[in-house]
């Protein structure tokens, strides 16, 4: 994977518990798998003593993110954290398939229960942060860099909002759709009108734009145009109307309707599916602004994006500026394990596995607390 320059990579200071605000539970072992609290017992009754290495990996090539959750997790509810031997990764780093990207050595009992929870943080990170990161490259296939706007508040539950976002800036996303998804890493949401306003305006693009306008006058002006069904018209006449203060149009047609466009050319039908967004449709945009001297105006295409789909669009000259992206981003298919492969410094593990060094790795030492849990 080519590397991207992150503002977070090389960091002095990692992300604390000040920006998490865990659930005070996780101490207590709510969120942990049974069969790792009854082992806590035991260790802490019968091999007290026992001093174990876990490390964490995955399988993929990926872009990893979560080990700032991870260490503030640790120092928020490891037990005598300040006395684990704790090595790690960094966010944004590009990590091979079963490269180690975390080691924590100590008492079983007093960091063991957190396992699951650790492999959860790393791999939901880590998947949207590697789904970013894949789209924001095919975004770059044509040679020229184009933005992607992160649109994932409504396809999961809004707690994951927060962390969503820090995971996708991590991938390379620099425009998230909520305030929430820039929480931790200190930007705000962007965003302009959706179907509600003009609907409003009894689907009258130019008044619903007038509106926008009026109320938001230092935002960049980007009519949507989708609402009628009819892309080509609306798209011009915004265009007509606002002239140069109109910034672009943004296409988002459901891939179940067929624009009007199409019924009004038939004779172009026949070898392409022409539901949804389509580049037949985008490309007919194009050119209906660029006879009509709008060449300043921008095409910002959402609805059913993923990383192939870019790609394909880079790849035939599609004519796209802004791509909005949102379920495609947060399937999880990155699972991390944590395995013990050491015990008092010496080799015993599961069959199939074993410790792997890693040198890239950096030391991190937690902080004395003043309670346990």
């Amino acid at each position: 994977m080519k590397e991207i320059t992150l503002k977070l990579q090389g960091k002095i200071s990692r992300l604390t518990n000040k920006t998490f605000k865990f659930d005070e539970r996780v101490g207590d072992g709510w969120f942990s798998a049974v069969y790792f609290l009854k082992t806590k017992k035991i260790a802490e009754e019968l091999v007290p003593s026992n001093e174990v290495t876990m490390q964490f990996f995955q399988k993929n090539h990926a872009v990893l993110c979560g080990t700032d959750e991870v260490l503030a997790l640790l120092q928020e509810f490891a037990v005598n954290p300040d006395q684990l031997d704790v090595h790690s990764l960094e966010d944004g780093d590009k990590i091979e398939p079963f490269e180690t990207v975390l080691t924590i050595t100590g008492p079983y009992q007093h960091f063991g229960f957190l396992e699951g929870v650790i492999d959860g943080i790393l791999a939901r990170r880590s998947s949207v942060a590697t789904n970013v990161y894949e789209v924001v490259s095919a975004a770059k296939t044509s040679g020229e860099e184009k933005p992607v706007i992160f649109m994932g508040d409504r396809d999961d539950h809004f707690t994951m909002q927060s962390g969503d976002g820090y995971a996708a800036f991590i991938g390379g996303s620099k425009a998230q759709a909520t305030h929430a998804m820039n929480e931790w890493w200190g930007k705000k949401g962007i965003g302009t009108m959706p179907h509600a306003l003009i609907q409003l305006f009894e689907g009258d693009i130019v008044e619903a734009t007038k509106a926008y306008q009026k109320t938001f006058p230092d935002d960049e002006l980007l009519a949507l145009v989708d609402y009628n069904n009819d892309v080509i018209e609306d798209s011009l006449k915004a265009a007509r109307a606002f002239g140069r203060e109109l910034s672009g149009v943004r296409v988002d047609t459901s891939n179940q309707m067929v624009d009007r466009y199409f019924t009004r050319n038939p004779d172009i039908l026949g070898s392409f599916d022409p539901r949804g967004v389509n580049p037949k449709l985008l490309f007919a945009l194009r050119r209906a602004l660029d006879e009509e001297g709008f060449h300043h105006v921008k095409i910002v295409a959402s609805g059913g994006f993923d990383a192939e789909r870019i790609a394909s669009y880079e790849k035939s000259g599609v004519p796209v500026d802004m791509y909005g992206v949102g379920s495609s981003l947060l399937k999880v298919n990155i699972g991390f394990t944590g395995d013990n492969v050491l015990l008092n410094g010496r080799p015993e593990a599961k069959e199939g596995r074993k410790y792997r060094e890693n040198e890239r790795l950096h030391p991190i030492q937690l902080e004395k607390r003043t309670y346990s849990t």
